[in-house]
């Protein structure tokens, strides 16, 4: 259980013991709806507004410090994800930047170059102009975008993402195959992108659409 999980799906009473994870779960209020149409969502989106929700938690940073991040996911995933973040803070799992891709304009590129872990964003699925990301319906997650790159032959996205395309030398903010992280998303159905075949894709985990 979460330390404390507020907004729309109730308030959880705190663990015995409180690590200091705060969590909460909210509707996209009519302002923040207003912002994100043109931006992440349009028209035509796979998934209504009201069908996402926004998640607030605690994470810990690469400066050892806790910070407050946001995601924007599908309403029906967004337990799960309160409970995987809850398990990669408990490993204090070092996250740069939580950030809606609103405040990039929506720019994945732009995103991802800021090695911002980020949720929801209605476009086309990477390296396509046409079909629909996971990421359109809110059931995908890419973390710490630098330090698990994007890889399809010699495309690497970010671009300062190469540092780190030697997946046997780990370092902090990086996911393997079976490691506590890939567990901690695999326990709540998703899929990792680095277990693909024709293509790496580390930072990505999925759920089913």
């Amino acid at each position: 259980m979460t330390s404390a999980v507020l907004g729309v799906i109730g308030v959880a009473a705190p663990a015995a013991a409180d690590d200091g994870y705060r969590a909460s779960i909210q509707a996209i209020d009519l302002a923040a709806a207003k912002a994100m149409t043109g931006v992440s969502w349009h028209p035509g989106c796979p998934v209504r507004i009201s069908d996402l929700r926004r998640v607030e938690l605690t994470h810990w940073g690469f400066d050892g410090v806790r910070h407050r991040g946001e995601l924007i996911v599908n309403q029906t995933v967004a337990r799960s994800v309160v409970e995987v973040f809850h398990t990669l803070y408990s490993m204090r799992f070092p996250i740069r930047t939580m950030l809606p891709v609103d405040r990039f304009g929506a720019d994945d590129n732009a995103s991802m170059a800021a090695d911002n872990t980020s949720g929801f964003n209605c476009r086309p699925i990477t390296g396509s102009t046409s079909g629909f990301s996971v990421h359109s319906y809110g059931k995908a997650i890419d973390l710490n975008t630098l330090e698990n790159p994007y890889v399809k032959g010699a495309v690497v996205q970010p671009p300062a993402g190469k540092a780190f395309t030697n997946r046997e030398k780990v370092r902090p903010g990086m996911i393997k195959h079976g490691d506590p992280v890939w567990r901690a998303f695999t326990r709540h159905g998703f899929t990792w992108g680095g277990d693909w075949t024709s293509l790496k894709d580390y930072q990505h985990f999925e759920a089913p659409v």
